[in-house]
């Protein structure tokens, strides 16, 4: 499990921008480092990783992103469920946790990774042209399909799990770079907590419960 206050994807950016800004500030004036400076600060806030108090509950789904939920629908997943079940998407600002979190304890069961294109996340055709990594987790009473989608900004989506991990709810196990949109599929008897325009935390916020 990824447990560092910033995750390691984002250590290269960071020490790239560390040495230019140290590098200006001594080479040219102290007053144009801030730029880099600047750069640097938003970077590291970008890749943070707060813990988060996760809710301990079979019975719950939670949300695998931090963001805005964009839509509530009902939606037949071929993929992974094979049923009529309901759609959460969540969008991603830049200004987000981007790390995604396990919305309930499973295994996962199917994985699949799509090469698409980059269009905005925000956009509805975003979640069948964009590229994207979806994972089937399972456990004895609930199936969900989670997946990561890639925006315009966002050109790389990161897996920390494969076919066969075994999660625990709310774990981390990847992260979109950039703005992007997460979703999450359930079945239909999981009752919807949330609505079009509620804020959500990953691994915190209740999105569905089981009756």
């Amino acid at each position: 499990m990824v447990r560092t206050p910033i995750v390691k994807e984002g250590f290269r950016y960071i020490f790239i921008l560390a040495f230019i800004t140290v590098v200006v500030a001594l080479t040219v004036h102290p007053y144009w480092s801030i730029i880099p400076g600047v750069l640097l600060a938003f970077i590291t806030f970008f890749f943070r990783n707060p813990n988060r108090k996760v809710p301990d509950d079979n019975v719950l789904v939670l949300s695998p992103a931090d963001g805005k939920v964009m839509s509530v629908c009902e939606f037949y997943d071929d993929e992974f469920l094979n049923e009529i079940g309901t759609k959460v998407t969540i969008f991603l600002s830049v200004l987000d946790v981007h790390v995604n979190r396990s919305p309930i304890a499973g295994e996962i069961k199917y994985q699949q990774y799509t090469c698409g294109r980059f269009r905005p996340a925000y956009k509805e055709s975003a979640g069948c042209e964009n590229e994207r990594h979806s994972i089937g987790l399972e456990n004895e009473i609930l199936r969900v399909l989670v997946i990561q989608i890639a925006g315009i900004l966002a050109r790389r989506i990161v897996s920390w799990v494969t076919l066969g991990s075994v999660l625990q709810q709310g774990q981390r196990y990847g992260m979109i770079k950039f703005g992007s949109c997460t979703e999450v599929i359930m079945p239909k008897a999981v009752e919807i907590l949330v609505k079009k325009g509620d804020k959500v935390k990953g691994g915190e916020t209740v999105i569905g419960r089981l009756p």
